[in-house]
């Protein structure tokens, strides 16, 4: 089971509340999401996962799962983000009334890296084990580095299987004190991953945090389907109380217990994870069209254009379409406060890329001006848009490439590749996807307001009817 809620603020520009670094391909060629659902198949007895996000990124947790073949997850929509121990207790709420109150979860957030996946299964086998017995199991990261944005946990006597007690959870130290932990070879970073049986943890949050006992077992019970979702009933579950799960059991309960994991971990929490891609012969870490002179221990990242550094060492600097950040090594964790002026100043650069991602596909926008817009859209195989209308713009369609299904008004037809229409302003229209392969075409709208929020939408396959 994995959280894929968060908004990865520290990774902007790349991370956006609409599309969080979860969801990117930061590594290689599957997401932080992908790599996460995948980790854990293969051991013994495990079920199809069970994934817990937010209403606004349901479909792309969905598709995401869908590309790499476990279409049969489960799919828990939170109505807000309540921090980890309501999630928690939801899961375990949720595991015990389906596979019975033993029930073993191994609980992770989608957004870390784990490079040696054989090492992670030892230790997940091993924490099995530990957790059949009742223990609530956490995973303890072997820190490599005197890392000041992380918490520990210091270990304390051994127990049976491979773990350990702990003796007591350390907030986020200073340099002086990290250093002094890494000496003593004792404590771990604390990873906020777990495993232990649904009745186990949930004994624990009924002694402790009854009222979030209480609230998450009522959002359960009321819970209802929707599409290929599992819809938390709203009221029950906003009276869980936001809490991280150590503060809420870990740190009161006796029942915790330590495995140690060595195995490439990185929670992904600043653009520093970079480093550990491959450096050239100055320390920079580049991707994407970068040239340098004269420059060291930098680390850039283009998406979308040239990005030459000249006499420039130890900066970071990524760009994207639509932004560009630089700052100092030293200075990186300050990305969030950029990403919190973004937000004050409503910014859509703080909550959407250029491209946008949409159940059925995605668009971005490649021109804008006084009372026009131009857009790219792209519609999956089989995939179709609400039959919608607008009251402030009309719009031009062309087919760049496939197959379009084109309903305007009363009329149903096709347009092939190289054909335009035009929707007038206020027609009641449709697009869809006919064909097997990707429907592209460039969408020229004009009117006197452009925003997304003009669309009233009279049907549609993924429940957004307006009211």
């Amino acid at each position: 089971m994995f959280l894929a809620g968060g908004s990865g603020t520290r990774l902007w520009p790349l991370s956006r509340d609409q599309y969080p670094k979860q969801f990117l391909k930061l590594l290689g060629d599957k997401t932080l999401l992908q790599d996460t659902a995948l980790r854990a198949q293969g051991l013994d007895g495990v079920e199809p996962p069970i994934a817990l996000c937010g209403d606004k990124h349901r479909f792309i947790v969905a598709e995401q799962l869908l590309e790499i073949g476990l279409g049969g997850a489960t799919i828990i929509l939170e109505p807000e983000g309540r921090n980890t121990a309501p999630a928690a207790a939801v899961a375990a709420h949720f595991v015990a009334e389906k596979y019975g109150a033993d029930a073993l979860l191994l609980l992770m957030p989608a957004d870390q890296v784990i490079r040696d996946v054989v090492r992670f299964k030892d230790a997940v086998r091993a924490a099995t084990k530990v957790a059949a017995d009742g223990k609530i199991v956490t995973f303890g990261i072997v820190p490599t580095r005197p890392e000041i944005g992380f918490g520990y946990m210091q270990a304390g006597n051994s127990l049976e299987g491979g773990a350990f007690v702990i003796d007591r959870f350390v907030e986020k130290p200073n340099a002086e004190t990290a250093q002094a932990y890494i000496n003593a070879g004792a404590y771990f970073w604390n990873g906020g991953m777990f495993m232990f049986k649904a009745s186990s943890f949930l004994e624990e949050m009924k002694e402790f945090e009854p009222a979030t006992f209480d609230a998450s077992a009522e959002s359960v019970t009321r819970s209802r389907r929707d599409l290929d979702f599992v819809r938390l009933d709203p009221d029950s579950f906003r009276r869980t109380r936001a809490e991280s799960i150590d503060y809420a059991v870990m740190e009161k309960t006796r029942k915790a217990a330590m495995i140690p994991l060595d195995a490439g971990w990185d929670d992904v929490g600043s653009w520093q994870f970079l480093e550990h891609l491959t450096k050239d012969s100055a320390g920079n870490v580049c991707r994407g069209d970068v040239l340098l002179e004269s420059a060291s221990n930098n680390l850039v990242h283009a998406e979308s254009r040239l990005v030459t550094l000249a006499g420039v060492d130890n900066h970071i600097v990524i760009e994207t379409q639509d932004a560009v950040l630089v700052t100092t090594r030293d200075r990186v964790q300050d990305v969030k406060k950029i990403v919190a002026q973004l937000g004050a100043l409503k910014r859509t650069e703080a909550q959407e890329h250029p491209r946008v991602y949409r159940p059925w596909g995605s668009y971005e926008t490649i021109a804008l001006g006084e009372r026009f817009q131009v857009k790219r859209i792209i519609v999956k195989p089989g995939c179709k848009l609400s039959l919608q209308m607008h009251h402030h713009r009309a719009e031009h369609w062309i087919v760049v490439k496939g197959t379009a299904q084109v309903t305007c008004g009363e009329k149903v037809f096709l347009l092939g590749e190289d054909q335009s229409t035009y929707i007038p302003l206020g027609e009641k229209h449709r697009l869809e996807n006919p064909g097997t392969s990707s429907l592209e075409l460039i969408e020229v709208q004009s009117g006197s307001y452009l925003g997304e929020d003009d669309i009233v939408r009279f049907e549609d396959v993924y429940g957004r009817v307006s009211t």
